[in-house]
Protein backbone atom coordinates (compact mmCIF):
# COMPACT_ATOMS: atom_id res chain seq x y z
CA UNK A 1 0.00 0.00 0.00
CA UNK A 2 1.35 3.41 -0.95
CA UNK A 3 1.02 5.98 1.46
CA UNK A 4 0.07 6.16 5.37
CA UNK A 5 -2.56 4.61 6.80
CA UNK A 6 -3.83 7.42 8.34
CA UNK A 7 -4.57 10.56 6.97
CA UNK A 8 -6.14 13.52 8.50
CA UNK A 9 -6.69 16.70 6.29
CA UNK A 10 -8.97 19.43 5.07
CA UNK A 11 -9.15 18.66 1.61
CA UNK A 12 -10.83 15.96 -0.28
CA UNK A 13 -9.77 12.93 -1.80
CA UNK A 14 -10.28 10.99 -4.61
CA UNK A 15 -11.95 7.36 -4.17
CA UNK A 16 -10.68 6.35 -7.46
CA UNK A 17 -6.99 6.89 -6.49
CA UNK A 18 -7.47 6.06 -2.87
CA UNK A 19 -8.43 2.05 -3.67
CA UNK A 20 -5.93 2.08 -6.46
CA UNK A 21 -3.43 2.59 -3.67
CA UNK A 22 -4.65 0.33 -1.13
CA UNK A 23 -4.23 -2.34 -3.78
CA UNK A 24 -0.97 -0.95 -5.58
CA UNK A 25 1.80 -4.02 -5.92
CA UNK A 26 -0.23 -6.37 -4.37
CA UNK A 27 -1.53 -9.35 -6.07
CA UNK A 28 -2.68 -11.53 -3.34
CA UNK A 29 -5.86 -8.60 -2.94
CA UNK A 30 -9.07 -10.58 -4.09
CA UNK A 31 -11.44 -8.22 -2.83
CA UNK A 32 -11.62 -4.44 -1.43
CA UNK A 33 -14.22 -3.14 0.62
CA UNK A 34 -14.87 1.22 0.85
CA UNK A 35 -16.94 2.88 3.45
CA UNK A 36 -17.48 6.61 1.98
CA UNK A 37 -19.10 8.70 4.79
CA UNK A 38 -20.95 12.59 3.50
CA UNK A 39 -22.03 15.12 5.40
CA UNK A 40 -25.95 15.19 5.38
CA UNK A 41 -28.22 18.27 5.46
CA UNK A 42 -29.99 17.25 8.52
CA UNK A 43 -29.29 15.69 12.31
CA UNK A 44 -31.43 15.39 15.17
CA UNK A 45 -34.28 16.98 13.23
CA UNK A 46 -32.74 19.94 11.93
CA UNK A 47 -31.53 21.43 8.60
CA UNK A 48 -27.26 21.85 8.84
CA UNK A 49 -25.78 24.29 6.51
CA UNK A 50 -22.39 23.47 7.35
CA UNK A 51 -20.41 21.48 9.43
CA UNK A 52 -16.89 22.14 10.61
CA UNK A 53 -14.56 19.40 12.64
CA UNK A 54 -11.44 19.49 14.54
CA UNK A 55 -9.42 17.29 16.49
CA UNK A 56 -6.41 16.75 18.64
CA UNK A 57 -3.22 16.38 15.86
CA UNK A 58 -1.21 13.32 16.81
CA UNK A 59 -3.64 12.07 19.46
CA UNK A 60 -6.48 11.24 16.96
CA UNK A 61 -4.11 9.55 14.41
CA UNK A 62 -2.26 7.71 17.07
CA UNK A 63 -5.68 6.46 18.47
CA UNK A 64 -6.85 5.73 14.59
CA UNK A 65 -3.61 3.84 14.19
CA UNK A 66 -4.13 1.76 17.26
CA UNK A 67 -7.66 0.08 15.74
CA UNK A 68 -6.16 -0.34 12.32
CA UNK A 69 -3.50 -2.50 14.34
CA UNK A 70 -6.50 -4.44 16.30
CA UNK A 71 -7.68 -4.81 12.59
CA UNK A 72 -5.20 -6.54 11.32
CA UNK A 73 -5.08 -9.12 15.08
CA UNK A 74 -8.59 -9.45 14.32
CA UNK A 75 -9.04 -10.09 10.56
CA UNK A 76 -7.43 -11.72 7.93
CA UNK A 77 -6.64 -8.38 5.74
CA UNK A 78 -3.60 -7.52 3.79
CA UNK A 79 -4.24 -3.63 4.27
CA UNK A 80 -6.33 -0.48 5.33
CA UNK A 81 -6.30 2.80 5.13
CA UNK A 82 -8.37 5.49 7.29
CA UNK A 83 -8.82 9.65 5.75
CA UNK A 84 -10.87 11.74 7.75
CA UNK A 85 -11.33 15.40 6.55
CA UNK A 86 -11.44 18.23 9.25
CA UNK A 87 -12.19 21.69 8.86
CA UNK A 88 -15.23 23.41 7.19
CA UNK A 89 -17.54 20.83 5.18
CA UNK A 90 -21.18 21.57 3.98
CA UNK A 91 -23.64 18.64 2.50
CA UNK A 92 -22.54 16.34 0.38
CA UNK A 93 -19.18 16.64 0.86
CA UNK A 94 -17.34 13.43 1.35
CA UNK A 95 -15.73 13.37 5.25
CA UNK A 96 -14.50 10.04 5.89
CA UNK A 97 -12.73 6.90 3.62
CA UNK A 98 -12.28 3.83 5.42
CA UNK A 99 -10.95 0.97 3.13
CA UNK A 100 -9.74 -2.36 3.51
CA UNK A 101 -8.11 -4.83 1.30
CA UNK A 102 -7.78 -8.90 1.94
CA UNK A 103 -7.78 -12.09 -0.12
CA UNK A 104 -11.02 -12.69 0.80
CA UNK A 105 -14.12 -10.36 0.62
CA UNK A 106 -15.66 -11.20 4.03
CA UNK A 107 -12.77 -10.35 5.78
CA UNK A 108 -12.47 -6.94 4.34
CA UNK A 109 -16.40 -6.09 4.77
CA UNK A 110 -16.06 -7.30 8.43
CA UNK A 111 -12.85 -5.32 9.10
CA UNK A 112 -14.06 -2.27 7.22
CA UNK A 113 -17.34 -2.25 9.26
CA UNK A 114 -15.34 -2.76 12.78
CA UNK A 115 -13.29 0.41 12.04
CA UNK A 116 -16.10 2.37 10.70
CA UNK A 117 -18.04 1.50 14.14
CA UNK A 118 -14.81 2.64 15.79
CA UNK A 119 -14.54 5.86 13.99
CA UNK A 120 -18.66 6.79 14.92
CA UNK A 121 -18.00 5.76 18.22
CA UNK A 122 -14.18 6.23 20.18
CA UNK A 123 -12.38 8.39 17.34
CA UNK A 124 -11.77 11.70 19.19
CA UNK A 125 -13.47 14.09 16.70
CA UNK A 126 -15.63 17.76 17.35
CA UNK A 127 -18.38 19.23 15.45
CA UNK A 128 -19.67 22.15 15.44
CA UNK A 129 -23.03 22.33 13.39
CA UNK A 130 -24.49 25.54 11.73
CA UNK A 131 -28.42 25.24 11.91
CA UNK A 132 -31.21 27.61 11.47
CA UNK A 133 -31.26 27.75 15.30
CA UNK A 134 -27.54 28.76 14.87
CA UNK A 135 -24.10 26.54 16.03
CA UNK A 136 -23.02 24.36 18.47
CA UNK A 137 -20.13 22.47 19.06
CA UNK A 138 -20.71 19.00 19.81
CA UNK A 139 -18.57 15.70 20.94
CA UNK A 140 -18.84 14.14 17.26
CA UNK A 141 -19.01 10.80 18.72
CA UNK A 142 -22.36 8.71 19.06
CA UNK A 143 -23.18 6.50 21.47
CA UNK A 144 -23.75 3.24 19.95
CA UNK A 145 -23.98 0.04 22.71
CA UNK A 146 -24.76 -2.48 19.95
CA UNK A 147 -21.76 -1.67 17.78
CA UNK A 148 -19.11 -1.50 21.17
CA UNK A 149 -20.74 -5.04 21.96
CA UNK A 150 -20.62 -6.92 18.22
CA UNK A 151 -16.66 -6.09 18.69
CA UNK A 152 -16.30 -6.67 22.08
CA UNK A 153 -14.99 -2.97 22.51
CA UNK A 154 -14.82 -1.01 25.83
CA UNK A 155 -16.08 2.23 25.86
CA UNK A 156 -13.52 4.82 26.28
CA UNK A 157 -10.24 2.53 25.25
CA UNK A 158 -11.32 1.48 21.73
CA UNK A 159 -7.78 -0.33 21.39
CA UNK A 160 -8.77 -2.95 23.97
CA UNK A 161 -11.15 -5.95 23.30
CA UNK A 162 -13.94 -6.38 26.01
CA UNK A 163 -14.26 -9.61 27.87
CA UNK A 164 -17.78 -10.41 26.76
Amino acid sequence: MNGPRVRIQTEDFDLGAEVAALRAGDAGVGAVAVFVGTVRDRNDGQGVSRMELEHYPGMTEKAIEAMIDEAHRRFDIRAARVIHRVGQLQPQDQIVYVGVSSSHRGEAFRACEFLMDYLKTQAPFWKKETTPAGSRWVDARVSDDEALRRWGIVAGNAATRGNS
